[in-house]
């Protein structure tokens, strides 16, 4: 086994042996051989301690990464944005745990459809920029409606901000194409069906939605209104990760530097420019 000079020098002080005969140590020197059952104790111990700081490391790095990954997961669920739904960290699969197994989300809002008979109040209907995703909503307004600039909504819609209104998943029936939609998750960036995740046309890959375990956030641009007081009532109350943003839009609503109510308000955005 090899020995390095300082681990060679400690041992020899701890056997007696002169350190100026480190170069010249033999296993047929009677002061090694003597020694040799002392010396294999003392290297069995050296390579355990070694071990041990080995794996000691691992375990902090792994640690370090393992703080680094919650922080990211965090923060990527805050970009979806969803008033504590889709800010959830459980990236649990329909797909995995549904009784009816793969196909089972087509039962389960917000892709569950409503046939004529249910009774489904339609307030207003939506589609996607091909036409094959179409929806209807049976609540007249979202429950809070919001501008978002966080860098991943820019790049996902490729837009300056994104403009969000955030439904229950029961307040949505899609009428046309819900077979056609594609699933991304933006934190693993994979494509399978796992919760917080973008859902998309298929085919014109026009954003549809973000989906959280309870809530979905919609895109009112998507959005047919019937008239200015339809659209209203979609009307955003707040912007959120201002700092983030591309453009200044001094238009006295509150700006918050993250999550609405989770974060600082920035008093002064108004006055101040980029």
């Amino acid at each position: 086994m090899n020995v390095s000079l300082l681990h060679s020098a400690r041992l020899c002080t701890r056997i007696s042996l002169p350190i100026h005969s480190l170069g010249k140590l033999s296993l047929s020197s009677p002061a090694v051989r003597q020694s040799i059952p002392t010396l294999q104790t003392l290297l069995l111990r050296t390579t355990q301690n070694h071990r041990f700081s080995t794996s000691s490391s691992s375990m902090s790095n792994s640690n370090s990464k393992s703080a680094d990954y919650d922080k990211h997961a965090h923060r990527a669920g805050a970009d979806q944005h969803v008033e504590g739904d889709v800010n959830s960290t459980d990236k649990t699969s329909f797909q995995d745990t549904h009784p009816e197994g793969k196909d089972g989300w087509k039962t389960r809002p917000p892709y569950k459809i409503h046939e004529d008979d249910t009774g489904f109040d339609v307030k207003h209907e939506g589609n996607c920029h091909c036409g094959k995703v179409k929806y209807q909503l049976s609540r007249e307004k979202p429950l809070a409606s919001k501008y978002c600039h966080c860098t991943t909504c820019q790049r996902i819609h490729g837009a300056p901000f994104q403009w969000a209104a955030i439904f229950h998943k029961d307040d949505i029936n899609f009428t046309h194409g819900h077979h056609d939609l594609a699933w991304y998750d933006s934190q693993d960036k994979t494509t399978v069906h796992k919760l917080p995740c973008k859902v998309s046309c298929a085919y014109c890959r026009t954003p549809i939605m973000d989906e959280g375990r309870n809530m979905i956030l919609l895109f009112p641009t998507l959005i047919k209104f019937q008239s200015p007081e339809d659209r209203k009532k979609f009307e955003p109350t707040c912007h959120m990760f201002y700092p983030q943003r591309v453009v200044d839009i001094p238009d006295g609503k509150t700006k918050w530097t993250g999550i609405d109510n989770d974060s600082e308000v920035m008093e002064n955005a108004d006055k101040e420019r980029l």
